[in-house]
């Protein structure tokens, strides 16, 4: 998901954690001082980031058909009143549109609450995932007797760095699999179909 990547790039640590060298080399890990890693393809190729991205995806579905059904409910209750219009005095015709179009707003606002919260998660989420495997990245700096990490996509000229994306997804996916069963998703908790309601002011 090509936003969420270019968010992740943004919350990368382009990382000078200046961790201690390893004190002995790992096995099939190329040694050097500088190593490079594309955060895009980490966050959408690893398991933990697709599932990240599968959850706001699913919660964004949900989220969409639940407004789509309370619309259509509303539809259905605005055609009840319009018929009614002519069967009842015009003063209690009035209050009844103006407590319905009072219950659109509040389904409008409250649905754009939720679309906000949904998209400020998915924001959050390259923060997320780059806090919950940085130990990850850290022993990887080790094992490869690195100072530093830099973000691939803003290297313009380098000699002698050592690209590390294949070997962090497999050690993220090594040690984290989908990620933590609580961890912060895109989206957090899924929405709540029980929360909207065309009754609901």
């Amino acid at each position: 998901m090509a936003s969420l990547g270019s968010s992740l790039r943004l919350a990368v640590l382009i990382v000078g954690l200046l961790v201690s060298p390893a004190t002995s080399q790992s096995f099939g890990v190329v040694q050097n001082d500088i190593i490079v890693l594309d955060t895009d393809r980490l966050f959408n190729e690893s398991r933990f980031g697709q599932r990240m991205i599968a959850d706001y995806q699913r919660q964004r579905e949900a989220l969409i058909a639940r407004n789509r059904e309370i619309e259509e409910q509303l539809k259905a209750e605005e055609q009840d009143l319009t018929e009614k219009r002519g069967t009842m005095p015009a003063d209690e015709f009035r209050d009844l549109a103006d407590a319905f179009d009072e219950k659109v707003q509040g389904f409008r606002e409250r649905a754009e609450r939720k679309a906000r919260d949904l998209e400020r998660r998915r924001e959050r989420a390259p923060v997320s995932f780059m806090r919950t495997i940085e130990p990850v990245l850290v022993e990887l700096m080790q094992d490869s007797d690195s100072d530093i990490i830099l973000e691939k996509r803003q290297l313009l000229l380098a000699t002698d760095v050592i690209d590390v994306t294949d070997l962090a997804i497999s050690r993220v996916d090594e040690a984290l699999g989908e990620g933590p069963p609580d961890g912060e998703g895109p989206a957090g908790e899924a929405p709540e179909a029980s929360e909207e309601s065309p009754g609901e002011n």
